[in-house]
């Protein structure tokens, strides 16, 4: 399902492409491997460090079970090493493709927001990198009126 959003995104982001909004960069074929490039490793590499996390801490509680603290655990440990890279990457620039915000950017809000909302958040702390570009994300006007209108819980 998650795979059929991201190509979703790519659709309605092409379809609805302008000269002020362009999160994809195809009129530069430099950049626009580049926002590829860190869509595949948000795919490959980030979700499936940070998704069971998400899963375990708000699914499984709703669902009347108790979370896995060893696989949490397990799961920060992978989200480390991915946000090492992220952080070397990070310290080149200031988003993942390079000094714009494109959809690979982006594409890491859906779990990263609930994410922040758990203790496990200070892990982020080891990388002044990646909060940075978190929160200049988060500071983003279309991406607060979004917050607003998410659960808190």
């Amino acid at each position: 399902m998650l795979f059929d959003s991201r190509a979703i995104s790519r659709h309605v982001l092409r379809k609805y492409k302008t000269a002020e909004v362009d999160l994809l960069r195809e009129s530069n074929l430099q950049e626009s491997a580049l926002v590829d490039v860190w869509l595949e490793v948000e795919a490959h590499q980030y979700d499936p460090a940070i998704s069971p996390i998400i899963y375990q801490h708000y699914l499984v509680p709703m669902r009347g079970g108790t979370p896995d603290q060893k696989l949490i655990g397990e799961c920060i440990e992978k989200m480390k090493k991915v946000l090492g890279v992220y952080e070397a990457r990070l310290s080149e620039s200031k988003f993942l493709a390079g000094d714009f915000v494109s959809l690979a950017d982006l594409s890491h809000f859906p779990y990263t927001v609930y994410f922040m909302r758990m203790p496990y958040a200070s892990v982020l702390d080891s990388y002044p990198s990646v909060k940075a570009w978190w929160q200049e994300l988060m500071s983003r006007p279309a991406v607060q009126r979004v917050v607003c209108q998410l659960p808190k819980e």
